[in-house]
């Protein structure tokens, strides 16, 4: 015992002094940061009459074109602006109202010049438009295009999800019709396409506005033109670079810049928010219109919370000491859960602050981060194996991401970190009170299977929006399936624990049998979407990953060695299948989009703009080497500018781990690589025992406690064995680009708070019940000895 108890006392040291470090590595980050300069007030003033041309260097917007607005006054005084440049629209503040500068809505009476074709705008209401060209004449309710009367051909090269969205809103009365906009461009008139010979497919949309009305929206550089009425006289206009009056307006955005307007007599102040271009020094070369107003970043500001804020904080944290009141009665300590709450509650208001008022400085969110990892390392009396590699992955996975917003050139790559510590201060602290009933054992069977049964309606629903309503990025900024795989593994978990037990006390009737299926319904509805909306493989792989683990562990449960033997066969096929794919060239272009991501990966030159991204990030590891590209392991670059490693497309998701081995080295690599098997092995030895105490219970709900915790840990570690595959594959080229972020590292905000922090916090809120359970059984056998 004494020995055990050493190993454990020092491992529980190794954590806490290896935390310290990531800690001190962070703040010296912080501290070693340069001054940075960006613009309080940008001031243009103009006489009636006069205009200017604005671009990124005026507007310190650091995606702005070069000349991307004309500002301009006309003979009464009014301001008015136009955009310069079609491919980056600017959008227009009304109060609550947005307005695109690419985005006209159709009026009876107008027409549109799309090259040489001109259509003629029949009629508009709320439930549709009418075009003609003098020939056919089309009619457009926002999500079926019809042609004198009747539906189009579909397209040659329309995809199936294409086909099946068409079939959809056929079907279906309009009142359940999915939006699908009216392409204008190309050769064919087809599905939901009008042709225009001289232009390109897609360089004029026809889509309904959020205000019901159905717009024109030019999405490429080739002129459209569209003519208006004023003054009883018809004129003609680029509908992309329209004047557009700022009288009533309160802002407008271009990129991720926003400016609040605030206009002064013959001066217009601008007020930057969002991502502003940073300076090391207050001065830049201005035209004689155009002032600055500096002010210096601050790292260590305070935020102003709103009320929204306040009340956010205030139910976060009502709702996390609730949970205190049954530790009340038996007597525990109080301490952990209060200190949960409280961090839930201010990572509850800095993020809404954030999104709101302003986010705080960068210091700020670092002792939240702190608070949050030292929380989860010492909530529990003993440090066990999972809390302290968790919490090492989350401190690397953080310094990560405050080294690129500090070494970023603007102030979005702060957001990231900042986003990242408010969502994980919510998210684990939060779930950490959630889930500690499991570890206390007060949730029964029925109610946790209604619990279950209502997680997967969750998700299913938000999948279901994101098919309807989303992209594949999301839907309302939110990934819904990253939601929808810790309640696939979580239900699959207890129909397998059922099953394993027998269930003998289950009628086997229907109702039985559907439960059983639901995860089955569950995956196969997350293998369609991942077919239908998302541009790579990478949920297919982890689905995959997730079916051949959960295999195993019914396999191993059910003692059938065989099964490691074929899943061994299985792995050698799919390595063999993917060699085949690489070498396949050209041909596998030809097959569509999936084969073009192989295509891409075996001849990375070849496709100079798809393959940008891999050829960055494999120039980024191989200027990083073994000891980083400063050659001390970072150390000597902490707080500088991050280089050119933040020209990689989602280096703060999808390649991360090429940040990391760039600035770090391959050495740091290795070690992170230690934590992530060290992470996996510890949610596998939970399961492994919770299973153990499974079948030492002596009462069902115990045993199917027991056999939930051990098959829910392997399907959840089985997810972040196919995130780190992918992750890792993706960066050292091993595998196409897949866009999934790595576990604990990136920037994945869905990811994180839907499926990591619940993971992890589970895994801890089992320990404490098979220990429990391990101490009844000893102090049983000395009693029975002592007899």
């Amino acid at each position: 015992m004494k020995p055990t108890r050493h190993r454990m006392a020092l491992g529980a040291a190794t954590a806490c002094i290896l935390l310290a470090l990531l800690c001190a590595v962070q703040l010296l980050a912080v501290l070693r940061a340069p001054a940075a300069w960006l613009p309080h007030t940008i001031a243009v003033t103009l006489r009636a009459g006069e205009s200017i041309v604005l671009g990124r260097h005026e507007l310190g917007a650091p995606r702005a074109a070069p000349r991307q607005v004309t500002l301009r006054r006309d003979a009464a005084g009014a301001w008015w602006l136009r955009n310069l440049e079609p491919a980056q629209p600017i959008v227009l503040r009304y109060g609550d109202e947005r307005t695109r500068s690419s985005d006209v809505p159709l009026a009876r009476g107008q027409q549109i010049q799309a090259g040489a074709t001109r259509f003629a705008v029949l009629a508009q209401d709320d439930r549709h438009v009418a075009l003609s060209d003098g020939e056919r004449t089309w009619t457009y309710d926002g999500a079926t295009l019809l042609q004198d009367g009747a539906l189009q051909p579909a397209c040659p090269d329309a995809p199936i999800a294409s086909r099946a969205l068409a079939l959809w809103n056929r079907v279906l009365p309009q009142a359940f019709g999915l939006a699908r906009p009216v392409s204008i461009g190309g050769l064919l008139y087809c599905g939901n396409r009008l042709a225009s010979s001289a232009l390109e497919a897609g360089t004029a949309l026809l889509a309904r506005l959020p205000d019901g009305r159905i717009a024109l929206s030019v999405r490429g550089e080739q002129p459209v033109l569209i003519s208006t009425i004023v003054s009883n006289m018809n004129g003609w206009e680029d509908a992309a670079q329209r004047d557009l009056p700022l009288a009533g307006s309160d802002a407008f955005a271009v990129g991720r810049t926003v400016f609040t307007l605030a206009p002064d007599g013959d001066t217009l102040r601008l007020t930057p928010a969002g991502q502003v271009a940073l300076s090391t020094a207050p001065q830049t070369l201005l035209s004689d219109a155009v002032r600055w107003q500096w002010q210096e970043r601050t790292l260590f500001a305070l935020p102003t919370p709103s009320p929204l804020a306040w009340a956010a904080a205030i139910g976060v944290f009502l709702l996390g000491a609730s949970s205190v009141v049954p530790l009340l009665r038996q007597r525990a300590s109080i301490v952990m859960p209060l200190a949960a709450a409280l961090i839930a509650a201010v990572a509850a208001m800095l993020l809404v602050a954030q999104r709101s008022s302003g986010a705080p400085g960068v210091g700020v969110s670092l002792v939240l981060a702190w608070a949050t990892l030292w929380l989860t390392l010492r909530y529990q009396r003993h440090i066990g194996l999972l809390a302290a590699a968790a919490v090492l992955l989350l401190g690397a996975g953080l310094l990560v991401q405050l080294e690129m917003g500090l070494g970023a050139s603007d102030t979005a790559w702060l957001r990231h970190f900042q986003n990242t510590t408010a969502l994980l201060g919510l998210g684990l602290p939060g779930a950490l009170l959630l889930l500690s009933s499991v570890g206390r054992n007060n949730l029964s069977r029925p109610v946790t299977e209604r619990v279950l049964l209502g997680l997967a309606a969750l998700a299913l629903a938000g999948v279901l929006l994101q098919v309807c309503f989303g992209s594949e990025t999301g839907v309302f900024d939110i990934q819904p399936f990253e939601f929808a795989k810790f309640a696939l593994a979580a239900l699959s978990a207890h129909c397998l624990a059922l099953v394993a037990g027998g269930a003998t006390h289950q009628q086997r009737n229907w109702r039985f049998w559907l439960r059983m299926a639901a995860p089955v319904l569950l995956f196969l509805f997350l293998l369609g979407v991942a077919l239908v909306r998302v541009d790579d493989y990478s949920p297919l792989v982890l689905l995959l990953v997730w079916s051949g683990a959960m295999t195993l562990a019914w396999c191993a449960s059910r003692g059938r060695r065989a099964a490691v033997v074929t899943t061994a066969c299985a792995v050698c096929l799919l390595v063999a299948g993917g060699a085949a794919m690489r070498g396949g060239g050209e041909l596998l272009g030809a097959l569509g989009f999936y084969p073009e991501r192989f295509q891409v990966w075996s001849a990375p030159t070849v496709h100079p703009h798809t393959g940008q991204q891999m050829l960055l990030g494999a120039r980024a590891i191989a200027q990083g080497g073994w000891l980083g590209a400063d050659g001390a392991f970072g150390l000597a670059a902490l707080g500088g500018a991050a280089g050119d490693a933040l020209a990689i497309p989602a280096i703060q998701d999808d390649f991360a781990p090429a940040f990391l081995l760039q600035r770090h080295g391959l050495a740091a690599g290795l070690a992170l690589w230690t934590l992530q098997a060290l992470f996996l092995v510890a949610l596998v030895r939970v399961a492994a025992s919770a299973w153990g105490r499974a079948l030492a219970a002596n009462d069902f709900r115990r045993a199917w406690l027991g056999r939930f915790q051990c098959f829910a840990l392997c399907g959840g570690a089985a997810f972040v064995a196919g995130h780190l595959l992918l992750s890792w594959g993706t960066n050292l080229a091993m595998f196409p680009i897949m866009g999934q972020p790595m576990s604990f590292l990136s920037a994945g905000g869905s990811h994180l708070l839907f499926f990591i922090c619940p993971l992890l916090a589970f895994g801890m809120a089992s320990t404490p019940f098979n220990e429990e359970i391990q101490s009844c059984r000893s102090m049983s056998n000395t009693k029975s000895w002592a007899r």
